[in-house]
């Protein structure tokens, strides 16, 4: 399920360090997003619930979840950054996780693991001292 939440994203920008040279000193490159989960219109109460339990650490005292980008020398470039993590990381949150499937070992392998028990039982039978001390 693909949501665009773009539109919600508010932006703050900040000087970043890194390669620019004197740019860095000047130009705002840095981009932080931040997203509301409990004030967004474009998740239903139930997404709202799943990403508010999965995403608990990545959410902050003020009920955001902030994303920050600062690998592009442009502030166009670390916004769409922005975007995509963030796309990303609502997205991987509501993808369902699958039921794992409880399998049974072969009864290959619960022979071999009776011969592997009688071996050792075996090695370590022979350790012992015998009775005739």
């Amino acid at each position: 399920m693909k949501i665009d939440i773009s539109k919600e994203i508010i932006f703050r920008t900040a000087r970043s360090g890194g390669k620019g040279g004197q740019n860095v000193n000047k130009v705002e490159t840095m981009v932080e997003g931040y997203f509301s989960i409990a004030e967004s219109a474009l998740l239903a109460v139930e997404q709202k619930a799943v990403l508010e339990k999965k995403l608990a650490s990545k959410i902050n005292a003020d009920g955001y979840v902030q994303v920050k980008s600062q690998v592009h020398r442009t502030q166009l470039g670390n916004k769409a950054e922005v975007v995509r993590k963030m796309n990303e990381l609502i997205e991987q949150g509501l993808k369902k996780e699958k039921r794992r499937v409880p399998t049974k070992p072969s009864a290959a392998a619960r022979e071999r693991r009776i011969e592997g028990k009688k071996r050792q039982s075996q090695i370590k039978e022979g350790r012992r001292k015998s009775g005739w001390d």
